[in-house]
């Protein structure tokens, strides 16, 4: 029987994390997974001036106007190339980026940040805790997966963003919104598009899933013992915000491809779901219990 979206997007939420709740197995220092995450992918528009142009396992989104862009996440440290490559096949320049915007400080989302900044000399965005995990180009010890995350080059210049946070370039105006858990720092972004006269609530959300380096607990730990209140209200944060596109960190926990596919023959309109922020954050809660559950009875 085919999986339910919302057993679809659970399964998605457990493959950009490495494995399963109750392996919560993270990537090697040589990291198995980055390769598949950095396989070539074609930009596309999502809806009016917003834009994939990150690579496929790995989301990276392009916001465009006549005064400057923004650019959300930067993908690992070879997918940069990627990135510039795709904004210039859409038309754009990556000199014309003025500002970058994160969601965590791990590799998969910041290692790309670093060369990206050098050549857009953009202003880089990111959480206080981010901040620190990208001026070092690793995580902090309240990160659940701390040592078990391979460096990338840090990132010197930056600005803080704090929940409620606003940045502008031009005509744009994108939004913090704190949904930590699945690291100290997430922050997710919000931004409105309009694609003539109809204009759309634009969602970046960070990741929200429960995964870590082997012997951390979620409901037990030390070092990060607001890990899991800060997950509910996370979702509670996701599940609250006017939604009417969603892309996630990771592509397919958004179903971002289906979407894709669907777009070919129902335009921007197959990107467009009104509930795609409840089900991820929906989907993202079940990961969690199953984790705090093998934890139970471990």
């Amino acid at each position: 029987m085919p999986p339910t979206p919302l057993r679809a997007l659970a399964l998605g939420l457990l493959l950009a994390g490495y494995g399963s709740p109750a392996l919560a197995t993270p990537p090697t220092p040589g990291c198995d997974v980055c390769a598949a995450w950095n396989a070539d992918q074609a930009p596309f528009r999502i809806f009016g001036n917003t834009y994939y142009v990150g690579v496929k396992g790995l989301s990276s989104v392009l916001v465009t106007s006549p005064q400057g862009h923004v650019l959300i996440d930067g993908g690992l440290p070879e997918s940069a190339p990627k990135i510039i490559a795709s904004i210039g096949a859409l038309g754009f320049r990556i000199e014309d980026v003025k500002l970058i915007l994160n969601s965590h400080g791990h590799i998969d989302h910041a290692g790309g940040l670093a060369e990206l900044q050098r050549r857009s000399n953009a202003l880089v965005a990111a959480s206080p805790s981010a901040a620190l995990d990208l001026a070092s180009g690793e995580v902090g010890p309240d990160d659940p997966q701390y040592h078990a995350l391979p460096k990338y080059p840090p990132v010197k210049d930056m600005r803080l963003a704090r929940d409620g946070s606003r940045f502008h370039v031009g005509p744009i105006t994108v939004t913090a919104h704190a949904t930590p858990g699945h690291t100290p720092g997430g922050l997710s972004w919000t931004w409105e598009s309009c694609d003539g006269p109809r204009c759309l609530n634009m969602v970046y959300a960070d990741s929200l899933n429960a995964v870590s380096r082997p012997g951390f607990k979620f409901s037990a730990s030390s070092e990060y013992p607001n890990a899991v209140a800060d997950l509910r209200r996370s979702f509670e944060t996701l599940e609250k915000l006017p939604c009417d596109v969603l892309v996630s960190a990771h592509p397919e926990a958004s179903q971002l491809w289906e979407r894709l596919e669907a777009s070919a023959t129902a335009g921007s309109d197959a990107f467009v779901d009104p509930q795609a922020c409840r089900a991820y954050a929906a989907a993202a809660r079940t990961v969690l219990e199953a984790r705090l559950e093998q934890e139970k009875q471990e």
